[in-house]
């Protein structure tokens, strides 16, 4: 399969075994939102689309007459790509920055801020327009949120908080209290997401809204880009172009990743049921190396692809790690990881497959 053939134009719905198991495993959930409206931030990247779509399926399905209105920068873009989605009456786009969009009218009982720049060039100049997207964009839907009868306020906020993952410790606890260099220019995007969820214990306490705060972390699934910084879509997009699996490093870096059915049910169940101001690791504890990751890659989708690393492991150095604890997500809110690794990654792959056939 030639490269070109698998870059997304117009992307399929995603799958209806999915969708229905998100619906099944979040059904108790929808009743306080009947009739209600959400408004949605970042609704055309990775986790919007999955929010979005899961939403419209559920609103549908069980009758919810409930509307989703989403800021995106160009809103004739996405519905090229997802035009599944042109038709449905629920939804609402309205088009502008997340720093400075125009506030639509009416009350939005919940609010979900999705939106985020996870790269944007490493030059002092990126990092600083990265920054102050989190921070300005975040405030300006805190604003939003403040004066729009909001509830129930959802963060999606990041592991990067925390900054470097000790050798020492496998799996990170939302208690742990380290945190990224605040004198490198690398840390601006954590450092922002730390300025976010502050901003939200602000606006919260002065305004009585429930924010929410979900640390995500790294997952797998349609939608997630196979051409950018996320390995495991490099991949799987690699295995299914027919190239050598190029690895950056050593490969022994040690991550986990969440396949996207569980992120929604995930983020769907926080935004309904989490406590407040009480960060919730959104991950899996699963954890593999890159090079582990790779291989499972090229054994799920073409078996015998050349795996190639950037450069040999250093003796005696030990591997980096970037992994959840994700106990008090399972304690508070009874919350799991059902997809596996492998099936994340067929399934992703078999999603792909039907971009090629449109």
């Amino acid at each position: 399969m030639d490269s070109a053939m698998i870059q997304i134009v117009s992307a399929p719905p995603l799958p209806q075994e999915d969708l229905r198991w998100i619906q099944s495993q979040t059904a108790p959930l929808w009743e306080e939102m009947r009739g209600q409206s959400l408004f949605l931030a970042g609704g055309t990247g990775f986790f919007g689309c999955w929010l979005l779509e899961s939403f419209c399926h559920i609103n549908r399905v069980i009758g919810l007459n409930a509307r989703v209105t989403v800021l995106t920068r160009n809103p004739e873009a996405f519905l090229a790509k997802c035009r599944h989605l042109t038709d449905d009456p629920a939804i609402v786009f309205i088009p502008g920055d997340i720093r400075d969009f125009r506030f639509p009218a009416g009350d939005f009982p919940y609010v979900i801020h999705a939106a985020t720049e996870t790269s944007t060039g490493s030059s002092a100049e990126a990092q600083h327009n990265l920054l102050g997207s989190i921070t300005g964009g975040t405030e300006r839907l805190l604003q939003f949120a403040s004066a729009h009868g909001t509830r129930k306020f959802l963060l999606a906020s990041s592991g990067a908080v925390y900054g470097p993952q000790p050798a020492q410790i496998s799996h990170l606890p939302e208690t742990y209290s380290g945190a990224p260099d605040p004198l490198a220019v690398a840390s601006a995007y954590g450092e922002g997401k730390r300025l976010a969820e502050l901003l939200c214990a602000i606006y919260g306490s002065r305004y009585g809204i429930e924010c929410k705060i979900a640390r995500c972390w790294a997952f797998s699934g349609p939608h997630l880009p196979i051409d950018r910084h996320f390995a495991i879509g490099n991949f799987i997009g690699d295995a299914l172009a027919g190239r050598p699996i190029r690895l950056n490093g050593d490969g022994t870096p040690r991550r986990s990743y969440l396949y996207a059915s569980d992120l929604a049910i995930w983020l769907w169940t926080m935004l309904f049921r989490a406590p407040p101001l009480i960060p919730i690791n959104v991950g899996s504890d699963s954890d593999v190396s890159i090079l582990e990751l790779a291989r499972m890659v090229a054994a799920s989708l073409n078996p015998g692809i050349a795996i190639e690393a950037g450069r040999p492991a250093s003796p005696g150095v030990p591997a980096s790690r970037y992994v959840p604890s994700v106990a008090r997500a399972q304690e508070l809110l009874g919350l799991r990881q059902t997809i596996s690794l492998e099936e994340g990654i067929c399934r992703t792959a078999d999603w792909l497959r039907g971009v090629n056939d449109r």
